[in-house]
């Protein structure tokens, strides 16, 4: 209902999707899915029929002229909240405002967290904070719960509510739940240039003094209309803007008198009617809203209270014939189309819109699908192919620099730390950074473009067969980017088991971090086919998740399904400032792990590796070589030089203490084909996955020989002693088994972290840790085993 499905409204089939998956519908001037089986509870009547239905009369307001002043003392510190529907562009205005630079994309669910900034602006602090998009007030969902208890609790100075322009129907709705809450709002009408472009007339002026509301054009993507918008939040903090004023929407003469009789005794609660007002907490009661009821429970007269209500409800449904929130939110949308119908003119079109041409492609029915595939696999195969360079440029750089570093100190322990350690194992993991570039520019394209929210609405029956809901493909596809907000971005899920279930595999999403390790491999032993092994590796893992929660589905979480409802958001060229700021975003997080968390572990890594630095068979090597040394060198004996000079370091590597760990763990291991230095890396990756490749800098860069890459040493590394003495250790089988391991097994602690604080429990956070490492283990052996079949 929120979303406009609501009697006297008009709407439109657009599209299906393959294999009797969700269906397009046009209501309210934009698009939005819905499954086969929610589409059916839609009555639908002719045209004919629709003229002798009653629709909701506009009522108009309750005009009080009370100026709206706040409960405090006047200062210089202006606290706003910016509240709006999903992808209104309210990220996009909060970082033209504060100059930050938070992820916008074009379909939501992009902030699942209240992001806040401070700013100082002509003489006054402005505490800024951007609360989840949300469609309403109601208790249905994490995000409309939040917003509406940080404004109850936080009671900021002013809430600015964002408005798309070419959706003000929908938009509104959320306007006159604002105005139920008696607050200071000011409207930002975002996006004015798409209502000018599409020829629309809208006197926003008498449309903001019908609603004791001032609205503002903004185009917060070119920056316009921010210093009119600041401004004016300056003169309603101050009570110097004429447009201000307290208002009641009218609901009608038997809504009224209901609300009326339930606020007299809600009134009797000064210490929770001081902050929130009596009018909007009698209209949620009689939209039976459980979180409204919660809250008045421990009041003394809570039971006359739930009485009343009751009471007042039986009356309306009788009287109506329709459920109590029915009936409101019909009377909300009466009241807008009213107060539209007088202030603005829309021009018709009766032609498709550009999003529809453009989705008569992308979501065809057959072809949408294997779009989706292919554009998935450009930018993998970009990613390979356009990174070679720079990746080639950073490796040289790392190399020119160790050489120079190695040159410039004596052969010492602070040499070998820098050289070996820190430049060798924090550049192995930097050369990657133009690959991660590169994917997150094509990511960035199409979340801002709006493809990604039509992915969803492709993917959702395949998805559904699998137990999963349609919504839970946007955290997934996030998990592409980090684990940890991706898990953060389920609260917008309404059903906790569905929450729960799409934590629960996010993990088997690649994040970034593991890039460099995928990248690694498949260039050492993958070169022909570099975009199509990396294309099979990520859609490895979603297959992985797909199985994994249909057997949770069918064993842990058994429970009804929630309807799949999923707005498809216009089409817009993605700016390109947004673009920038979200591959910086990337960057600046990367090179932060390698200057932190990577960094520590190198250090780690090279110590553990670095001491003892004498064993018994070391002695006995270093013996040998001071003999060679001390001969006249011919070109034989220097060959032999280096033989043994090699031996000797392999020897002493594998008896530090970095080996000995390894060779601890490699039993585990080694029916998957790793050697105790594969075995190490993936242990020195549970903090961050990038330090594997780190490590395996340090464990292989063994040869004072710049020229040989990580990816040469890999090829070449090969058993020392025992029955596999002088045969390759890293085979394409073996390399196959490693990717599927790092591909599946414990995401990074802060994965963990995030998974026990969002599901609230302890034991999820430990089970991802277990289930995850034993999967890899089990699906590594079988790809190792399998591949030998082949290679």
């Amino acid at each position: 209902m929120e979303m406009g499905f609501v009697t006297g409204k008009e709407v439109k089939v657009i599209k299906n999707t393959p294999f009797k998956g969700p269906i397009e519908f046009k209501i309210l001037d934009y698009n939005i899915t819905l499954r086969r089986s929610e589409a059916s509870l839609i009555e639908v009547v002719s045209f004919h029929e629709a003229k002798e239905l009653v629709s909701t009369n506009y009522e108009g307001v309750i005009d009080q002229e009370i100026l709206k002043r706040s409960a405090t003392q006047k200062g210089k510190v202006i606290n706003i909240a910016l509240v709006g529907n999903p992808n209104c562009g309210k990220t996009t205005l909060f970082n033209f405002l504060s100059g930050s630079k938070e992820h916008v994309g074009n379909y939501s669910g992009v902030t699942i967290d209240a992001k806040k900034a401070s700013f100082k602006k002509n003489g006054y602090q402005f505490n800024l904070v951007d609360l989840p998009g949300t469609y309403s007030l109601t208790a249905y969902s994490p995000e409309e719960i939040y917003v509406r208890k940080y404004i109850w609790r936080e009671t900021p100075d002013i809430v600015i509510n964002v408005i798309d322009s070419s959706n003000l129907e929908r938009n509104l709705f959320l306007t006159t739940q604002l105005i139920d809450m008696d607050i200071k709002v000011i409207c930002a009408l975002n996006m004015y240039d798409e209502l000018l472009k599409n020829e629309s007339a809208f006197n926003y002026e008498k449309m903001g003094k019908m609603m004791g509301i001032p609205i503002i054009p903004t185009i917060s993507s070119k920056g316009k209309g921010i210093d009119e918008l600041l401004n004016k939040a300056i003169d309603v903090y101050e009570d110097r803007d004429p447009i201000v004023r307290h208002i009641h929407i009218n609901y009608g003469q038997e809504i009224e008198k209901s609300v009326q009789r339930i606020r007299i005794k809600v009134k009797e609660n000064k210490p929770i009617t001081d902050k929130i007002s009596s009018r909007f907490l009698a209209l949620k009661l009689l939209e039976k809203d459980n979180e409204t009821l919660f809250n008045l429970s421990r009041y003394s007269n809570f039971d006359e209270i739930k009485a009343i209500t009751k009471e007042e409800t039986r009356r309306i449904e009788t009287l109506f014939n329709e459920d109590t929130e029915t009936v409101i939110t019909d009377a909300k949308y009466g009241f807008i189309a009213g107060a539209l119908k007088e202030n603005f003119k829309q021009k018709i079109n009766n032609g498709k819109s550009r999003s529809e041409k453009i989705d008569h492609f992308l979501t065809h029915p057959l072809l949408g699908m294997p779009i989706f595939v292919v554009l998935i696999f450009i930018a993998f195969y970009s990613t390979f192919t356009l990174g070679s360079y720079p990746m080639a440029w950073i490796e040289s750089l790392v190399s020119r620099l160790s050489g120079l570093v190695s040159s410039a100190l004596a052969p010492g322990m602070l040499r070998d730390l820098l050289t070996n350690g820190v430049i060798d194992g924090t550049g192995s993991v930097l050369v990657f950074l133009p690959n991660i570039l590169i994917l997150f520019f094509f990511i960035s394209i199409m979340e801002d473009s709006g493809y990604m929210a039509r992915a969803a609405f492709i993917m959702d029956k395949i998805m559904h067969s699998f137990g999963l809901h349609g919504r839970s493909f946007i955290p997934m596809v996030m998990g592409f980017g980090c684990n940890v907000p991706a898990i953060m971005a389920t609260r917008t899920l309404r059903s906790p088991n569905d929450r729960l279930l799409t934590m629960l595999i996010i993990p088997f999403m690649s994040c970034s971090a593991r890039l460099p390790v995928y990248v690694l491999f498949i260039s050492a032993f993958f070169p022909n086919n570099p975009g199509l092994v990396l294309v099979g590796i990520y859609f490895t893992g979603i297959f992985t998740a797909f199985l994994v929660a249909q057997l949770f589905n069918k064993t842990i979480f058994k429970s009804k399904e929630t309807p799949f409802v999923l707005e498809l958001p216009p089409y817009r060229i993605p700016t390109f400032r947004n673009v920038l700021i979200h591959m910086w975003d990337k960057t600046w997080q990367y090179l932060k792990k390698i200057a932190g968390v990577i960094l520590i572990g190198v250090i780690i890594i090279w110590a553990l590796g670095y001491f003892p630095r004498e064993t018994v068979e070391t002695e006995k090597l270093s013996t040998q070589i001071e003999q060679v040394r001390n001969d006249h060198t011919t070109g034989a004996q220097a060959e032999t030089l280096h033989q043994l000079e090699m031996e000797h370091e392999a020897i002493r590597l594998q008896n530090s203490y970095l080996g000995q760990i390894g060779q601890l763990i490699e039993p585990v291991m080694r029916p998957l084909g790793f050697d105790w230095k594969m075995s190490v890396a993936l242990l020195a990756g549970l903090p961050a996955k990038e330090i594997v490749v780190s490590t395996m800098g340090v464990l292989y860069q063994v040869d004072d020989d710049g020229d040989i890459s990580l990816t040469k040493k890999l090829q070449q590394e090969r058993y020392l002693s025992g029955p596999k003495q002088g045969q390759l250790i890293i085979s394409v089988p073996v390399a196959l088994a490693f990717l599927i391991f790092i591909l599946i097994y414990f995401p990074c602690i802060g994965v963990i972290a995030t998974i026990k604080n969002e599901s609230g429990k302890l034991y999820w956070a430990l089970f991802t840790m277990f289930y995850t490492t034993a999967l890899a283990w089990l699906l590594s052996f079988i790809t190792l085993h399998l591949a030998r079949l082949f290679f």
